[in-house]
């Protein structure tokens, strides 16, 4: 009993570290895996936007289009780019991996497991928090994870962000001081948009919404079956229980 209880507790101190890295506030993301029209966004803006260099090797393009209701011949003209992929591939990237380890340092990870790993709160602050740092190789760095050795590849989206000093009623924000006589918290350490993007702040949150949603459903595609059978295997137990007990009366009543 101890063993499992010790395994129990190891298995849980990885998601503890992740959760309490760096000490930055999450903002909480409900993933909402029956919004179709969310889940074919997100699908969409992870082609386009992420799969140049992060691979989704656990899914494959059929199975995506099947639960997510998308057909066979948009699936092959706007979300397979690759010449050597076909609509029953896994999602997998051009990209040789020693060659993406000599470019950035390390070969990008296979995301396919990544919300179940760090959780979509954290997938949805981090896609949020890039900010121009020049000090970085690539210009940027990101709050959620500091150092990040990836480009901002979602910046004409969102724009460039900067890190500027203001005030802000959130005493969740780093290095943040109270101020007695405004009540509000002096940092600056907070995300500004200086150069807009294509999208509005609120359209890109809607879009790192529904990116995020994505990934969650691709961690756990079962999922959506799984909550369809719940209730048909529910009512199946309750009838064959109650078939259960009327058997068992009836074999029982001729030895009493």
């Amino acid at each position: 009993m101890k063993k499992q209880l010790f395994a129990l507790l190891f298995a849980l101190v990885p998601f503890n570290a992740l959760a309490a890295e760096g000490n930055v506030h999450l903002d909480e993301m409900t993933p909402d895996l029956h919004d179709k029209a969310s889940l074919q966004n997100g699908m969409k803006l992870y082609v386009n936007y992420c799969m140049g260099c992060h691979s989704l090797e656990y899914q494959r393009f059929s199975r995506a289009a099947e639960d997510l209701g998308i057909s066979q011949d948009l699936v092959e003209e706007n979300l397979i780019f690759a010449e050597d992929l076909t609509f029953n591939d896994q999602m997998r990237i051009a990209m040789e991996e020693e060659d993406a380890a000599g470019w950035f340092g390390a070969a990008p990870p296979d995301l396919t497991l990544e919300a179940r790993l760090r959780g979509t709160d954290w997938i949805y602050t981090y896609l949020r928090s890039f900010y121009k740092d020049p000090e970085r190789p690539w210009g940027v760095n990101n709050t959620v994870f500091p150092d990040v050795g990836m480009p901002n590849v979602l910046e004409p989206l969102q724009g460039v962000q900067e890190m500027v000093c203001a005030r802000t009623s959130e005493a969740g924000v780093p290095d943040a001081k109270l101020d007695p006589l405004s009540g509000l918290y002096e940092s600056c350490h907070v995300l500004q948009i200086t150069e807009p993007g294509s999208m509005s702040p609120e359209e890109f949150d809607q879009a790192m919404w529904d990116l995020t949603n994505f990934l969650a459903y691709v961690g756990e595609p079962a999922r959506l079956q799984a909550q369809s059978l719940g209730p048909k295997v529910l009512i199946f137990l309750v009838i064959f229980g109650l078939i259960a007990y009327l058997l068992k009366r009836e074999y029982w009543r001729d030895i009493h």
